[in-house]
This record gives structure tokens, C-alpha cells and sequence, in this order.
């Protein structure tokens, strides 16, 4: 007697590669569809952030600036400079660069999660409270913290002398988040402790390395685009997608993703592994992240890519000279 053999299965019930190639080829697609929607949303947001600001006409008793004295002059006419722009920093090389890259970017993973087929409405709603709340409290960090302490020697430091400082609140807000982002996914309280954990570690992680332009985003396209071919494709896709598209302004240093983007990202991918790791994996990864979050608390990072030739070209690529 022939057996006939499906296309779709072998002789000891396992899956055929045809399966295998299945299997693997919808999450992709998936992912795809995310790194698609991604860049759309995080560049109309860049765009709509990044308007122009309207010029407001003085009132009445406005002053002409010096040496400007016209036929208007002490009648109002003409028009005055607005306040300071909160939203502009000075980066490392003295150029004056805005912050509201972070916002965009983190506007264009929750809105393409939303989107994103293949995701359960909790995976969906995990990835954008996760991402959201990441960004929001490193946007009152960006925009109220201070340089006096630093690292998590430095906020606990300052917390054993009496004072809380923003990035301490940021740290507990983001770790709050966190934890709160695990829940939804209806685990154990094990898991949801130790999903709030990876969360938080892997939005403070990105941070760490956002200390030069594009270097966080490439982190974050080099730890995301591999897992366009797993399970996680669906949560990571637009997180490549809106990392992509606003690399190209980090680079030539208009903008910068500061703690609201580089968290958010962050956050973004902690959602990704704990939605589709193996706890034993995750575990893993909350390791290492504690790990070098240790780490750089006596070692600079900067230091140790510009002293290895490989991880220095990678920086660089792209940059402005």
C-alpha cells in the first residue's frame, strides 16, 4: 500500500518546512506591515512638532530693539521674538538641536501598535501604555531635570541627602509603567514583576547609549530588525519603522531623541520580549540589561566604542563631520 504524503506534513505528524516557512513568513509580514505605519506616524508627528512657532505681534508698550528704530517705532508695529524654546538643547558638539524627535517617535510606535495585525488588543494596548508612559516621564526629565546628578548612584545619592530628583522620579514612573504594562498581559505576579522589571531595565538601557547622534537608534535597529523573523515581528516592526525614519535627523544633528525617546524606544522593546519570550529567555535579558546598567556606572560607554575600531566606524557612520 503507497501512503501519500501531504505538502503540509511529515510522516511523524511534525511540521513540513512548508509549515515551518508559513509560520515564520506571517509574523514577518506582520512586522513588515508595523515598520511600514511606523515611519508614516512618527514623521506627521516630527512634522507637526516641528512647525514654525507664529511670531506674536508686541502689545503697546513693546520697545523697538536698539538700532532698530523706524516709522513704528513706540506704536507697536512689527512683530517680536517668542519666549525660549523649551524644546532646543545644545549637544555635544555646541549645535542647537530639538528634542521633539522623542515625542514623534514615540507618537509613531503607539499609533503603528495600534495598527500592527497579529497583536491581541492587550499586547496592543501593553506596547502603547509602555511606550507612552516612557516617554512621558522622560519628557519631565528632558524638560525639568538637572545635570547635577546623574546615573543611579547619583539620584540615589542625592536621595539619601533629602532631595528627590527628576530622574529618580522618572526611574519609579517608568518602572511604574512598567509593571503596569506586564499586567495587562495576564500573567503570574511572578512574571508581571519580572515583565515590569525587563521593561523598565530595557528603557533605561536605550538611555545609556543616547549620548551621540543616531547611536541609541542604531542600537535599537540592530537589537529590533533580527526580530522581524520571529514571533515578536508584529511589536518590533514599528519600532524599526519609526526608528528609521527619524534616524536621518538625528544624524545630521537637527534633532535628538533625549530620555522621551531613548525610554520609549526602550520601553517599546522590553514589550516585545516579555510578550513573546520563554520566561528563562526573559530572565536573560533582565540580566544583562541590569548588568551593563552596573556597568556604566564605572565605565564609560563612549570610551570603550571609540577604543574598538568596529564599534567606532558603526558609531560614526552617517554622522555629520
Amino acid at each position: 500500500m503507497v501512503t501519500r504524503l501531504s505538502s503540509s506534513a511529515t510522516p511523524g505528524g511534525r511540521p513540513s518546512i512548508v509549515e515551518v516557512l508559513l509560520s515564520c513568513g506571517r509574523p514577518l509580514s506582520q512586522g513588515l506591515v508595523g515598520a511600514m505605519a511606523g515611519p508614516v506616524a512618527a514623521r506627521a508627528a516630527y512634522t507637526l512638532l516641528t512647525r514654525p512657532r507664529p511670531v506674536r505681534a508686541p502689545g503697546p508698550s513693546a520697545k523697538a530693539p536698539a538700532g532698530a528704530e523706524g516709522p513704528g517705532e513706540g506704536s507697536g508695529a512689527g512683530t517680536v521674538a517668542d519666549e525660549p524654546d523649551p524644546w532646543r538643547r545644545t549637544n555635544f558638539r555646541g549645535r542647537s538641536v530639538t528634542l521633539q524627535e522623542g515625542p514623534a517617535l514615540a507618537s509613531g510606535v503607539c499609533a503603528a501598535s495600534l495598527v500592527t495585525p497579529g497583536l491581541t488588543p492587550r499586547a496592543r494596548a501593553s506596547c502603547a501604555l509602555a511606550a507612552a508612559g516612557a516617554a512621558a516621564f522622560g519628557a519631565y526629565d528632558d524638560l525639568s531635570g538637572s545635570p547635577a546628578a546623574r546615573g543611579l548612584r547619583g539620584h540615589l545619592g542625592a536621595l539619601a541627602r533629602g532631595r528627590v530628583t527628576t530622574g529618580l522620579v522618572k526611574m519609579v514612573g517608568i518602572g511604574a509603567t512598567g509593571v503596569a504594562s506586564a499586567a495587562l498581559l495576564r500573567r503570574s505576579a511572578a512574571d508581571t514583576l519580572l515583565d515590569g522589571a525587563l521593561i523598565a531595565a530595557s528603557a533605561n538601557l536605550v538611555n545609556l547609549f543616547d549620548l551621540r547622534p543616531g547611536r541609541a537608534a542604531k542600537l535599537v535597529l540592530l537589537a529590533a530588525a533580527p526580530a522581524l523573523a520571529s514571533p515578536a515581528a508584529p511589536l518590533v516592526g514599528p519600532v524599526v519603522g519609526a526608528s528609521a525614519a527619524l534616524l536621518p535627523d538625528d544624524l545630521a544633528e537637527r534633532s535628538m531623541l533625549g530620555d522621551a525617546g531613548a525610554n520609549a524606544l526602550g520601553a517599546a522593546l522590553g514589550v516585545a520580549a516579555v510578550a513573546r519570550a520563554p520566561r528563562p529567555v526573559r530572565l536573560v535579558l533582565l540580566g544583562g540589561a541590569v548588568a551593563l546598567t552596573l556597568a556604566s556606572e564605572r565605565t564609560s560607554f563612549s570610551r570603550v566604542i571609540d577604543r574598538v575600531p568596529a564599534l567606532r566606524r558603526l558609531d560614526r557612520w552617517g554622522r555629520c563631520v
